[in-house]
Order: C-alpha cells, then structure tokens, then sequence
C-alpha cells in the first residue's frame, strides 16, 4: 500500500479510476452530506502502511495479504463500506490490534481491480473520521466497532479564511518548484473551496511521516489541523528552496568543469600538435597522489603552485626535471604519517634488558620518556646523547629503543661530515640539488616520529663549505625544530616528534652550544663480571649462529671466557672481545668440517691452540720492584688504563728532563712535584745535594701516545719521592689525583673508567682524591669488589700511603758527593746556585 502524492493523483489513467475521479473535488453540498452521513456501528477494518486516508481524499492503494483480500472483497461485494487505520509500524507484515492507530477514516471502495499477479488494487474515498473503540474481530480480518467523530466548527471565520489563503499560496509556490508535480495540481488547489476538504487534501499529500499525518487527522478543531498543514508546508518549501539552491550551484561547478574540460581538450590538441603532449598523464598521476596525499597547509599551497608550473612546462625543458624532482620529495616526505607507539612499559624494559646488559641509566631514561608520553599522550621527544668509550653499545642501543618503543630506526653516520648541506640541503639552483641527510632519512623511514640516530657527532668537521655542527643547532634544539626549514625544501618541516639520540666518544670535541642542547648520558666501560654475562647471553650466541654451529656443537666454560676477557682483551667495550669468540668458533668449524670433532666445551686450556698465546699480563709487581716507579691511572677514548710513571736520577746539575711525549699540563704537573718535593725536603729526609749534583728524569712509557692532563699529578708525586727517598712504591696500590703547590689533592674526572683499569690490572688499593667520593657512588658494588678506595684531601697522606717504609739505601749514603767533586761542580757551573730555575726538557 503505497502513499498517494500529487504526482500520482494527477497522473491517474481514466482506466484505473474513471474520468470522475481524474481531479477528484468534492462539492461543498457533498462535503456536509459525508460528514454528516450515517454510518454502521461495526466495521472490518484494514490497515494501511506508509500512509493515512483522510475524509473526501481518494486513494488508491494496492492489496496483497490474503486477509486483507478476503476483507476486500466481501465489502465490494456488501455494502462496500470498510474503516481504513494506518499501522504505527510498517515493517510489521502481520499486525495486531495494538499496532494500529486508534483514530481512522470510514472509507468507500469505489473500484476494485484485478492484477497479473493475482493482488487487487481498490481506488477508495474517505467519508468520514471514526474512533476505534473495541475490536469485536480478528480472524480472518479484523472488524470493530467504531464511533463517528463530529466536525467541530472554527471560532473565527477571519482567522480559518487566512489560514486557507496562506495554505493555497504555499502550497502552489511548492507545486511551481517541484519539477516532477504537474502545473494542474495549482489550478486544481485553486479550485478547492472547502476549507476542511482542502486540510485534508494537502495533508493527504504531504512529504512527511505517517506519525505526523495521523497527528493531524487525530486533531479534532479544523483550525488547529490548518495550523499544522501550514507548518509542514513551510518545511517543505524551505527544503525545495534549499535543494534548488544546491543544485543550481552544483549546475554551476558542471559548467564550469564542462568549460575547464572543453578548453584542456582544445590545449591537448595544440600540445600534441607541437611536440608537447607527452607529460600530460604523468602531471595527471602526481595530481592524483596530491590529492591521496595528506599535507600541511604550506606545502600543499607549494605543491599545487609547481603542480601548475609543471604542466605548462615543456617535458623536454631542463627545468621540468627539476620541477618533477622537487614535487616528488614533497610527495615523499611523511608529512603528518606517525607511526602508534608502543606505551607498555613492562613490554619496553623487557626488549631493553633483552637486548642490552647494564646500561641502567639510559634504560630509566627511555622507560621514563614511555611513562610520561603514557600519561600526557603528546610530549616533545627528548634528544639524548649517548658518550662513553667505543665497543660499549651506543649505537646498538638506538636500535633496542626504536623496537621497543615501536618505532622504525633510522641512523646518520656523521664520522667526517664537514658540509652545511649534508644536513641542511643543498639549494635548488644548483644542479642535482637533494635535501639534506635529515630528510633523507625521514624519507627512508616512511614515519615523522622515528628513532633516528646521529652516529659519531663528536667527529664532525668543518671547512669552507660551512660549519655541519651549526646546522645541527636548529635540528637538536626542542624549541625550534617544529618548523626545521631544508634549504632545498623551503618548506617548514616539523622534527619534534623525533627521537633523536646521539652517540660521542669524546665530549670535549663537541661545540659547547650543540652539547648544551642534548641531555648528556654517560656510559661507561663494562666490568670483567659484565663482560661476562654480555659474552654469555649475546657475544657466543651470536658468533655460533654467524658461523653456523649450533649450540650444542660449542660452547664456552665461564673460566674460558674470564681468560679471554683478561688475557686477551683490554678494553672497556666488548668488540675485541667478539672478535676473539669468533675466531675460536672459526677454528672450531673447520675442526668440525673436517670431521676431527662433533662438538666442544672451550677451556682455558683449549684457548692457546686457537688464537695464540696470552698478549696481556699484570707486570706491576715486576716494574714497581725498584724505587722510583709509580703506578698511575689514566682515560683514555677507550676506556681506562694504568700507566706507569718512571723517575731516574743521575749525577748532574740539578736539572729535570721530562719524556714519553707528554702535554704543557702534564709537564707543568711534573714540575709542581718537584717543587713540591724540594719544598719539604726535611720532611722528606732528602739532602739538598740530591737537588745540587743530580738530575732527575721522569719518562712515562708509551713514547709514541701523546699524553696530557692534570690527573697524574700524584701519581708523578710519589714516583720523585720514591726515586729521592730510595723507597719503593707498593706494587698493589695506584693513584690518579691533581696536585697544588700547597699539597692539595683536587678532583679529576674518568673515575669509574679508571678504577675499572685498576681492578683489570689487579690493583688492591686505589688512592684517589676527596672530593671524587662523589663518583665512586655512582660505581657498582660490583666493580668495587676487591679493591679498597683511599681518599685524600692533602698529598702527605699519599705518600705515606703508597711508599714501603724502608728505603732500599740510605738516601745520606746514597747522594753523599765527594768534597773535590763539589769543587769542580761549583767551577764549571760558574757559580750557579741550587736555587736557579729547573730545565724542563
């Protein structure tokens, strides 16, 4: 059953309905005899979907269900009277009482007709409005009884006569903007004098829901069903007004893209006919990724200006390459592409401490960048350095954070770099002009937010192409790199989400303004026991599967390993260390080619037949065993180390020769002692004529190392008291410190670097200054096992501490110098004095 609109009521064939009901308008005599006329007390009832009859309205309407035919035509065949109520539902295929309105229309069939597929159709005509009152009949159809419901006459003509004349104007205004109602439905309006038949007539044909409709035939005053017809129809000429505004602008925007169309067709063709045509399709494909792809304001006003430049400019043209080349790095470049971070933190620590042993202090400072990203949801990424001795893990690490983190990685080798434009771009008028290593890599990453590592920045270098460091400036610095601009870009680019971490081995090489904008994070060489495990868990698995073994074919005592870390290595990372473990394995695949052996346990023993003798053993005790020879403690790039500190005397004339290549620092610190040491001379118990008629060399092994720095003062200290005194310094103890000419010992730095030198080498004692307890805090208990830390405010306590409290010779027998040569010294150093400057050589 479908709703009768003015479209359909007057397109009516004369064959579906006769040539009276082609415009069906009652007379206001038939008008009152409807409602005026009797009706039974019971009725069957049909229910409608989609629609409500209203009194004087014709409607035709289409029958399917089995009931409602067998309702149908025993009525056409009685008195063809039924009661028409719509469904509050119209999904509902078999209603109930309950699913019908309780206010319908008595309505009478005037033709019924037979369809091919054995439906009816009925053409009916509303009389009059009733009132379910109580269902009486279910089956097969439904009949009640019914209560007519009376016309109640309008209060004020005046107001009834301005509501019929305001219906009529806008309801023929809708018939003129409709373009799918016909211009007689106007007249037709027009025509209708009956006030009520005319509610009814509209309402009938109102583009709304059946609960509206059956709103207004419930409502019993004709004035307040005009109220409501009038306001549905100024809906209804709102909405046609605004469609026929939509689709007058969207006839516009055709015609417009009508003309763009006519006139690229005319261009193609003059293209074509001058050798120009053939980069249409390809600007067409960059069009059609610009608009897939998404973009900042800035570059997508760039991109559609060199979009446009590109297609009025010839393919065979120099510039069209460039042009091409500049559109697809914009294209390229993940502007506004993030990838999801994984914010577990459990998950985060667990690949960290998978990956890395130790390193404690980097992991808390990833964990807490998680946490507080975790909490907050957008947070600038920090930028972290990580400086500490090569072999120790920095780079490594970069990668164990971006899997842990979940972010692609991406790493910048900056070892020699010493061009602006490897970081910044190089301008578009040169020729084959990129952007900068940065954007590069974002470009590789395919992410705006990637782990991306600035490897070895401390080795940057600078010439007459510019300063890379600078340029670095902007990239590190939170504050400014949302909106880092490439030269050959000229676009703001956003690098704040950016995880940036570097890696250093020597922090004094980094510009003071582009180490300001890094956290600094320290790491420090591994003890033998780290060395152990790291060996464990990741060297020897790692060396078995590269060199395809299994592990059940080798596999490495803990002594064998220990051997290897302290007989064969030394240095403060683990790479030798790996190098070594691969070559065994090496030596035990081709045992295992050749069939010599199935599998093996490496042992102590086993480890000279591979790779040799030991290269390193611990000679303090031998090279302490004469006075004079000192044991101090130095950094090194690589780590800590021990260094011996050797004084000689000879017969001469007072003077001081400093060897082993060592700095201005360094020799000053030598000089420092030595004054030190005449200074308290009586304390000491020297003669003055160990500083009148001997000289005293001081070298430092390892000639060809350049070596400098405050920190060997003691250490060279307790070499000349050693030497002056005859006492032996203890070949268990070594000492790093700086000293003053008042006896001072101030701090020096590589603490944790040198007591881990100290503990390889087999030192029980290390005397270190005051003020570097502070340091010593910060160093596992771990690495301190074994060896007992003494702190020193003054260099007294040194001495005592360091030296053997006998003296090899008596110090008076020792330097005692016979009277003639005393005689001839004073004559051929023509009067000179003990008090003249020393000769630093």
């Amino acid at each position: 059953m479908t709703e009768l609109d003015l479209s359909d009521l007057f397109s009516m064939d004369a064959e579906d309905s006769g040539p009276e009901q082609r415009i069906p308008l009652p007379t206001p005599d038939e008008e009152v005899e409807m409602s005026n006329a009797d009706i039974p007390d019971d009725l069957p009832i049909l229910a409608l979907r989609n629609t409500v009859l209203f009194p004087g309205v014709v409607l035709p309407i289409t029958v399917g269900r089995d009931t409602s035919l067998k309702l149908v035509r025993e009525a056409f065949e009685d008195d063809r009277l039924i009661g028409v109520v719509a469904q509050r539902e119209s999904d509902v295929e078999d209603p109930a009482p309950g699913d019908l309105f309780e206010v319908g229309t008595v309505a009478e069939i005037l033709k019924l007709i037979k369809m091919p597929d054995g439906s009816k159709s009925i053409v009916i005509q509303g009389k009059r409005r009733i009132q379910i009152e109580e269902y009486t009949q279910v089956d097969p159809y439904f009949r009640a009884t019914v209560g007519a419901i009376d016309e109640e006459e309008a209060d004020d003509d005046l107001e009834i006569q301005a509501l019929i004349h305001s219906i009529k104007e806008l309801a023929v205004q809708i018939v003129n903007k409709s373009p799918n109602l016909p211009s007689e439905a106007a007249e037709a309006i027009e025509n209708i004098e009956s006030p009520t038949f005319l509610v009814h007539f509209i309402a009938s044909n109102l583009q709304v829901e059946v609960e509206r409709k059956q709103d207004i035939l419930s409502t019993r005053s004709v004035t307040k069903r005009a109220n409501k017809v009038l306001d549905q129809l100024n809906e209804e000429l709102q909405v046609l007004e605004l469609s026929e505004e939509i689709r007058s602008r969207v006839k516009t925007d055709v015609d417009e893209q009508q003309r763009e169309y006519l006139l690229r067709q005319q261009m193609k063709a003059i293209q074509e006919e001058l050798g120009e045509g053939a980069g249409d399709s390809e600007v067409e494909e960059l069009r059609q990724r610009a608009r897939e792809k998404e973009l900042p304001e800035e570059a997508r006003e760039q991109l559609d200006k060199q979009l446009q430049r590109l297609s009025r400019t010839n393919p065979a043209a120099p510039d069209y390459a460039v042009t091409r080349n500049y559109i697809d790095w914009i294209l390229d470049l993940p502007w506004l592409e993030y990838s999801d971070d994984q914010l577990d933190i459990d998950r985060a620590e667990e690949i960290l401490n998978e990956d890395h042993y130790g390193l404690e202090d980097v992991k808390e400072r990833i964990l807490e960048y998680l946490a507080v990203l975790k909490l907050k949801g957008d947070m600038k990424a920090p930028i972290l350095c990580l400086h500490g001795p090569p072999g120790v893990g920095k780079t490594s690490l970069g990668k164990s954070v971006a899997r842990a983190v979940g972010r692609q990685f991406v790493r910048m080798s900056l070892g020699g770099v010493r061009d602006e434009a490897e970081i910044r771009g190089h301008r578009r008028t040169y020729v084959g002009a990129l952007p900068g290593r940065i954007l590069q890599g974002l470009k590789k990453a395919g992410t705006n937010n990637p782990v991306f590592m600035l490897d070895e920045v401390d080795k940057l270098d600078s010439g007459f192409r510019g300063d890379p460091s600078s340029a670095l400036l902007e990239v590190l610095d939170p504050e400014q790199n949302d909106n880092f601009n490439d030269h050959y870009l000229e676009l703001d680019y956003d690098l704040s989400k950016v995880l940036f971490i570097a890696t250093a081995n020597y922090v004094e090489q980094i510009p003071a303004p582009l180490r300001d904008r890094m956290e600094m994070i320290e790491i420090n060489g591994y003890t033998q026991n780290e060395k152990l495990q790291i060996a464990k868990q990741y060297l020897v698995p790692r060396q078995i599967e590269e060199n395809g073994l299994t592990p059940e074919q080798l596999d490495f005592s803990d002594e064998a390993l220990m051997e290897l870390i302290d007989g064969y290595t030394r240095e403060s990372g683990v790479r030798q260390l790996e190098r070594t473990i691969g070559s065994i394995a090496r030596g035990v695949v081709k045992k295992v080619a050749t069939q010599a052996i199935e599998s093996t346990t490496i042992t102590p023993d086993d480890i000279e037949g591979y790779i040799g003798a030991r290269k390193y053993f611990s000679d303090v005790a031998e090279r302490t065993e004469v006075p004079g020879v000192a044991t101090g403690l130095a950094w090194t790039p690589t780590g800590g180390d021990i260094l011996f500190i050797e004084s000689s005397l000879s017969r001469g004339s007072g003077r001081m020769i400093l060897t082993g290549q060592l700095g201005d620092v360094m020799k000053e610190s030598a000089q420092a002692a030595l004054s030190y040491v005449k200074a308290h001379s009586d304390e000491l118990e020297i003669p003055q004529e160990a500083f009148r008629y001997w000289d005293v060399h001081v070298h430092i092994p390892a000639g060809a190392v350049p070596k400098d720095g405050p920190s060997a003062g003691t250490s060279i200290l307790a070499s000349l008291v050693s030497a002056f005194t005859q006492r032996r310094v203890k070949h268990t103890v070594a000492m790093t410190g700086e000293i003053t000419l008042r006896g001072l010992a101030l701090p020096v730095g590589g603490i944790k670097e040198k007591v881990l030198a100290a503990k390889r080498a087999g030192i029980e004692r290390v005397v270190l200054p005051k003020k570097n307890e502070k340091d010593v805090k910060e160093i596992s208990d771990e690495a301190l096992e074994g060896i007992e830390i003494t702190y020193v405010e003054r260099v007294d306590p040194v001495i005592d501490t360091v030296l053997e409290d006998e003296s090899v010779v008596d110090p008076a027998e020792f330097f005692a110098v016979p009277d003639a040569e005393k005689k001839l010294h004073a004559g051929t150093t023509n009067g000179a004095s003990s008090d003249d400057p020393v000769v630093v050589r």
